[in-house]
């Protein structure tokens, strides 16, 4: 089954300082989806950093890790102003989805109860499946970020599983995902993409070659077999 990969830019849920210096070694493994956090870097280098994935012709993405409404009404702001393709996160579709609806981006709140930062998914497996069909059925809501392995339920596959059925749009996978087993969990759902940002920084994956640009070709070598 083909899933996509997100490579995010970032760390510990925010966005890397140093980020526009990975953009053309992530890009000339073959990435064409690739990602930052609404934490990190303040606006103009985000800015910065949009026009240098733009010009790489990457697919861009900013997903809101943001806690209270106000921050997160704020990022959606700044996600439109950015012009990027694609909007993740935050927990509050019902606030964010109106206004974002008339913009060319695509909206993927959060589903479940996000904590915490870095953040955390509560709720049950069944709880969670419930809202992910509740939430797809808003307008201006075009799929769901499910921070599958932030999760304390141990039957992680079951969890995405459920959500990819019970889900109405796409699923994307976030969070914690390091490791080629994992890359392999998500890719027998019917999950649409997965990111990855922390475990690469950190070397998580077992490579043939240095650096971030070893990272990316050995998890698309997970996502090809």
């Amino acid at each position: 089954m083909s899933i996509d990969l997100i490579f995010m830019l970032t760390r510990d849920d925010k966005t890397v300082q140093d980020a526009r210096k990975y953009v053309k070694e992530i890009v000339a493994e073959g990435v064409k989806h690739i990602g930052f956090k609404d934490m990190g870097l303040p606006f103009e280098e985000l800015k910065e950093l949009t026009h240098d994935l733009k010009q790489e012709g990457a697919t861009v993405y900013l997903e809101v890790v943001s806690l209270d409404s106000e921050s997160e009404i704020n990022s959606a702001k700044v996600a439109m102003d950015l012009n990027v393709d694609y909007l993740l996160g935050g927990t509050r579709p019902e606030l964010i989805a109106p206004l974002v609806k008339d913009h060319p981006l695509k909206y993927y709140p959060f589903v479940g109860r996000v904590e915490d930062h870095p953040s955390i998914l509560k709720g049950t497996i069944a709880e969670i499946a419930a809202q992910a069909e509740e939430i797809t059925s808003l307008d201006g809501v075009d799929g769901l970020d499910l921070l599958a392995y932030r999760h304390l339920e141990e039957d992680i596959p079951s969890l995405i599983t459920d959500v990819c059925k019970s889900s109405k749009k796409p699923i994307i996978v976030a969070g914690s995902i390091d490791s080629v087993e994992r890359i392999e969990t998500v890719k027998a759902s019917n999950a649409a993409a997965f990111t990855v940002g922390t475990a690469a920084f950190e070397q998580a994956f077992s490579a043939n070659k240095p650096g971030i640009g070893g990272q990316v070709e050995s998890i698309l070598k997970a996502c090809s077999i």
